[in-house]
C-alpha cells in the first residue's frame, strides 16, 4: 500500500478538504505576518507582543490541522469515500434483514 509523506498528505487534504484548506490558508497568513515583523530592523514592544500572539495562533492552527488530518495508516488502508469524512455509510430503507 502507498504511504503518504507528510507533504503529500497535506497537499491532498488542502485540495480535497475545505476545512483543512481554510486552516492551512490561515496558517500561511500568520507565517507571512510573522515574517514581516521579523524582517524589521528594530522591533517595538508592540511588534514583539504581536509576533508572540501570531506564533501562538499559528501553532494552534498547526495542532488543529494535525488533529484533523487522518493518520497515514487510516488513509492508506481504507479507500471508501465515506471513511475520509468519518461518516457512517448511508442506511438503505428495506435493506438487509
Amino acid at each position: 500500500m502507498d504511504k503518504f509523506s507528510q507533504e503529500e498528505l497535506k497537499a491532498y487534504l488542502i485540495q480535497s478538504n475545505e476545512e483543512f484548506r481554510a486552516l492551512a490558508e490561515k496558517h500561511a497568513e500568520y507565517a507571512r505576518l510573522i515574517d514581516e515583523i521579523e524582517s524589521k530592523s528594530h522591533l517595538t514592544e508592540e511588534d514583539e507582543i504581536e509576533e508572540h500572539r501570531l506564533k501562538k495562533l499559528k501553532l494552534h492552527l498547526k495542532d488543529l490541522m494535525q488533529r484533523g488530518a487522518p493518520t497515514q495508516e487510516a488513509e492508506t488502508t481504507s479507500q471508501r469515500p465515506d471513511a475520509a469524512t468519518h461518516e457512517p455509510p448511508p442506511v438503505i430503507p428495506g435493506g438487509v434483514k
